[in-house]
């Protein structure tokens, strides 16, 4: 019987998606919890902000920003481990990376307010391609304040050749979705 009500436990909590129980998360009823429908916004070339200067160290031991990449597009995804939409998603993401990376774009992820060693079991799990921040604090996510929700997990967000942001998608993204405004921005 034990074994049963653990997994319904589990069961409720992978189906509450995003809302974890880890300290610091969003929990399932919270506010600051942001949730989208992954749709592509795509902002008119004279309406787009430049992004903040965004940095730090990644998962993997090494350094990522998007100054690394100026004159390329690049997609900045904001994750966690503990999101079920972000595992959802985790597979488009990866395929676009693969097909327009030969094209110049460029993926970087964002993982947020994670735990270090889930997120990088995250990563050998979906092994993703790209390198992503370790952003535990979520600095980073609150630099997008205005333009991303600082709770809105996943997230994301297309930054055009001359380092504005272009593209946003709140919630999981879709394929079709993605790979268009990825492929339209590299084309301006």
């Amino acid at each position: 019987m034990r074994a049963k009500s653990l997994s319904l436990v589990l069961l409720a909590l992978l189906a509450g998606g995003c809302a974890g129980n880890q300290s610091g998360q969003p929990q399932a009823g919270d506010t600051r919890f942001v949730a989208g429908d992954g749709k592509m916004q795509v902002f008119a070339v004279s309406e787009r902000k430049p992004a903040p200067a965004v940095q730090g160290p990644t998962l993997d031991g090494g350094s990522a920003s998007l100054a690394a990449h100026k004159g390329k597009v690049v997609v900045l995804n904001f994750w966690a481990s503990w999101c079920g939409p972000c595992r959802a998603e985790a597979p488009v993401l990866k395929e676009v990376a693969a097909k327009t990376k030969g094209a110049g774009v460029e993926f970087i992820g964002v993982d947020f307010k994670d735990r270090q060693a889930d997120a990088l079991a995250f990563e050998r799990t979906e092994q993703t391609g790209y390198p992503s921040i370790y952003d535990q604090p979520g600095k980073v996510a609150l630099a997008f304040q205005g333009t991303v929700p600082p709770a809105a997990i996943p997230s994301t967000l297309v930054i055009d050749e001359q380092g504005r942001i272009a593209a946003r998608a709140l919630g999981a993204v879709k394929y079709t979705d993605l790979m268009n405004t990825v492929t339209k921005v590299r084309d301006e």
